[in-house]
């Protein structure tokens, strides 16, 4: 399969992983060829989101699609991923983040990952690093605050259960979440999702003070290992994260630029 079908893939798998997340908050959402649209609305001037899913021959064609929904939504904030990189939204008063890989990862098991859970492992200078599944609101509630204080996200401190990930989130066909403790401590996390073509990861972090023990791949090796390794998995890329997924097997996709705008000045 090529780099293109992959990187599809990649584009649709973030797509209906935003918009399920718009189903469990009770979200509005557009979806329109090639672009699919959610209005995250936890408060009036929260980020909306805007992915693009396909190539575009004309760029103004995608921008008229996003200026008719900002004058629908009456939209504050908003991030939108176009993995073509052929948009320029400054005249949307945007501004161009670090361009980040899109990676994928072929179909197959991951080594020296066994069966059960709680995988176990040693962690680096010391202890026991388990990684298990999220199955109740409670584990769900662990992951959420691990992903909010890890990454960390600013606007979601201090944490509230259910404002970031709330646990309807949990029971969207497809979701998944892993939690990873060191000596029974919460360390790390990240989130799956099975749209039934490929396996889209999100939100991997490791906590501060477990930083530099293997905690992140611990926990996406796990996931990988139990998510549906019959297909494809498929990321976006921080630069401390790629080597971690190199080494897992993840190629480089394509580059995806995000566009982000923090208020109606820019």
């Amino acid at each position: 399969m090529n780099t293109n079908s992959r990187l599809e893939q990649a584009n649709d798998n973030a797509a209906a992983f935003w918009l399920a997340q718009a189903r469990a908050h009770g979200w509005q959402s557009h979806v329109r060829p090639g672009l699919t649209a959610v209005r995250c609305a936890r408060t009036p001037d929260d980020s909306q989101r805007f992915v693009v899913t396909r190539p575009y021959a004309e760029p103004a064609d995608v921008e008229k699609q996003l200026t008719d929904l900002l004058g629908e939504w009456e939209t504050i904030r908003f991030t939108l991923e176009d993995p073509y990189d052929g948009l320029d939204l400054t005249r949307f008063g945007a501004v161009r983040m670090p361009i980040m890989p899109v990676m994928a990862r072929e179909p197959g098991p991951v080594e020296g990952v066994t069966a059960g859970l709680p995988a176990v492992s040693p962690a680096h200078g010391g202890g026991t690093l388990t990684v298990d599944e999220a199955l109740d609101g409670d584990a769900f509630a662990l992951v959420e605050r691990t992903i909010v204080d890890g990454f960390p996200l600013p606007a979601r401190q201090p944490w509230t259960r259910g404002g970031a990930l709330p646990e309807e989130l949990l029971r969207q066909p497809g979701c998944r979440a892993w939690t990873a403790r060191v000596d029974g401590a919460p360390a790390g996390a990240c989130v799956t999702y099975d749209d039934g073509a490929a396996t889209g990861v999100y939100w991997v972090t490791t906590l501060p003070d477990q930083r530099g023990r293997g905690v992140a791949r611990a926990v996406l090796r796990t996931a990988l290992a139990h998510a549906h390794p019959d297909r494809p998995a498929t990321l976006v890329a921080t630069s401390a994260g790629e080597p971690i997924y190199r080494k897992l097997g993840f190629t480089r996709q394509a580059p995806t630029c995000w566009w982000s705008r923090t208020s109606l000045g820019g």
